[in-house]
């Protein structure tokens, strides 16, 4: 499931977005995806300190499901926030200089793009009204199919259990 859902859209080709000279070359690509719940907005503070270390950070975050608002619902709950990018306009966010100066951003988090994992977009909304929101196979390939498209180098997976969370006991999520 994980790979079809993978193959379903566009996966990120960062060699096209890489820098030409070598001194400005990609830094390390790191993202971490949480399973999220009622309150949790690591990833909101944790992009930009990992960015501060010279890392690349390009953070795919998703929505809420069932009782939880996720990342993105809470990043487009700020007024002109855009959270929508092409897969190239997102390489060029990360990676090209900003506000006139020689630095790159290195830190964006976005919802994927339409053409990312479009058979993940269709599932997830499934989800939310068949309740399969906790469904363990579902969970898997929907959380890994946006970070296998991402393609970034390292990925760091955030578990969460217990009131607020889909996972209600840490066996649960330790499964996941």
């Amino acid at each position: 499931l994980t790979e079809a859902m993978v193959r379903s859209g566009e996966v990120m080709d960062w060699s096209k977005s890489q820098p030409s000279s070598e001194s400005s070359a990609v830094a390390h690509k790191v993202d971490k995806h949480s399973t999220g719940g009622v309150g949790d907005k690591v990833s909101l503070i944790l992009a930009p300190l990992v960015a501060s270390f010279g890392l690349t950070v390009p953070m795919m975050a998703g929505r809420g499901l069932g009782h939880t608002g996720g990342t993105i619902d809470k990043l487009e709950s700020i007024p002109g926030f855009r959270a929508q990018y092409t897969a190239e306009e997102f390489a060029r966010l990360l990676l090209s200089p900003s506000n006139g100066t020689a630095e790159r951003l290195n830190a964006a988090i976005v919802s994927p793009s339409r053409n990312m994992c479009p058979a993940d977009k269709r599932m997830y909304a499934l989800r939310d009204v068949t309740s399969t929101v906790t469904s363990l196979p579902l969970q898997t390939s929907s959380i890994m199919s946006k970070k296998i498209a991402e393609r970034p180098d390292s990925l760091v997976l955030d578990v969460k259990f217990g009131k607020g969370s889909f996972n209600t006991n840490v066996e649960e999520s330790l499964e996941l």
